[in-house]
């Protein structure tokens, strides 16, 4: 009876991860009774080790970490599941590695690393500004496992000075950067000068326009490790290929416990006065920072995966978008007649920079945007504003690439209507224009 439930339990893992083509209809459906998964869960630790070496293909590591071709395991991880993923960080580094805890759907982290069979060491930062939920949670998942999770906190004297020189909220009106760099950045930087790898939840699919590039694992391009220097810390992220609804399948079978905060429409879980629920459709970090433009929702624990677009990068040589006269091309003299108005027509511009890689996956979408909208009241047209960026910054509040306005038909005196998401698919755009527009 174990053995099976085991075998129910490992199945359903590839099945949520690898997105393979097999049925594991037993595996995703909710377990009997909790007896059953706590059954499945002891079954399925005592049998695993054995279970994932056969199932991986990647031979066990050699001892020397440094001595490893990273770029080429994560070649050869990429295909694998996070069960895998997991096992192959916790048998090549065992007590040097931890998996970072925030509260969240990464309490699959802890699962998985439960299901190796193997002994793991979680820690969580503690902001001091955490829901409450959240702390429930983190009580919550130290008895379900008996661990006891390693909390790092910031340093008093920082987090003093700056409450006293700029108050409790100053992150509304100047940005989260610096309250994150104090809370988090600083404590995550100094305890992993105590690890030789760690363990993240970060994945793909979390945030469209920032978060793309998060390969299994990685040689850490932003922090160090316990022998210093460049490249003495690995990063694994076994969650990077999965999907939010295969995390949540994977939860709910295992019979994880999970923040209340979920139920309550919280997706991505930070700080409570940074975090709000999210509408359905928007993807979930929208609910993170959401005064602040779409990408830069990132607190900087995982800045070595955000791709350079944030119009930070000097302009490189790139063949230009949209090069057809589907999309119009405007010169700032244009666009600034169009802004003065009275406009004939109602315009919706992207503010774009050819070589930024969020405008080229944009590409495609407003292309076929423009396409939908061919023959109606409004015109589809691009402006070039990396180099134009004072003017772009002045007129539409530019800070990131691509950003896109509306020009309202009629409307004079520099009104315009700022795309507010980080969804840029052709269906939403479409609608989005309609909406506003009464296009039919």
């Amino acid at each position: 009876m174990q053995q099976a439930l085991a075998s129910q339990a490992f199945a359903g893992v590839p099945v949520a991860a690898t997105r393979r083509t097999q049925t594991g209809a037993a595996a995703l459906a909710p377990a009997a009774s909790r007896q059953q998964r706590r059954l499945a869960r002891q079954a399925t630790a005592s049998a695993t080790s054995q279970q994932v070496n056969a199932a991986a293909a990647v031979e066990a590591p050699p001892a020397a970490a440094s001595t490893v071709d990273w770029a080429g395991a994560a070649a050869e991880l990429d295909s694998k599941s996070p069960l895998e993923i997991m096992d192959h960080a916790l048998a090549t580094f065992g007590s040097d590695v931890a998996i970072a805890f925030s509260g969240a759907e990464d309490v699959a982290l802890v699962e998985y690393a439960h299901l190796t069979g193997r002994p793991f060491r979680v820690f969580s930062l503690d902001t001091g500004r955490l829901n409450p939920e959240t702390y429930r949670l983190f009580d919550k998942v130290e008895k379900h496992y008996g661990i006891k999770i390693e909390y790092t906190f910031p340093e008093a004297q920082e987090v003093m000075d700056l409450v006293r020189e700029k108050g409790l909220f100053s992150f509304y009106e100047d940005g989260h950067g610096e309250c994150c760099r104090v809370r988090k950045v600083k404590p995550l930087r100094k305890h992993l000068t105590g690890l030789k790898a760690w363990i993240t939840g970060q994945r793909k699919d979390q945030s469209p326009g920032t978060r793309m590039a998060v390969p299994v694992v990685e040689v850490d391009p932003v922090f160090t490790g316990l022998e210093g220097g460049p490249g003495s810390l690995i990063k694994y992220n076994p969650l990077s290929n999965i999907t939010s609804a295969e995390c949540w399948n994977f939860l709910r079978v295992m019979g994880v416990p999970v923040n209340d905060l979920h139920a309550c429409g919280y997706v991505s879980i930070g700080c409570e006065p940074c975090t709000r629920p999210v509408l359905p459709n928007q993807a979930e970090r929208e609910g993170r920072w959401w005064w602040e433009d779409a990408a830069a929702k990132e607190c900087g624990l995982h800045s070595g995966n955000i791709s350079a677009a944030s119009g930070g990068e000097e302009a490189q040589e790139s063949a230009d978008l949209w090069p057809s006269g589907a999309v119009a091309a405007l010169d700032k003299q244009q666009l600034s007649t169009l802004l003065d108005g009275p406009r004939e027509k109602d315009t919706i511009v992207a503010l774009y920079a050819p070589w930024c890689q969020f405008c080229k996956a944009l590409e495609p979408q407003y292309a076929e945007l423009a396409d939908q909208l061919a023959g109606s009241h409004v015109s589809v047209a691009k402006f070039q504003a990396d180099t134009e960026r004072e003017f772009a910054a002045d007129k539409f509040g530019l800070k990131t690439f691509p950003t896109l306005v509306l020009l309202p038909k009629g409307s004079k005196g520099g009104d315009f209507i700022k795309y507010p998401s980080e969804r840029r698919d052709a269906e939403t755009l479409n609608m989005w224009v309609r909406t506003l527009t009464g296009t039919s």
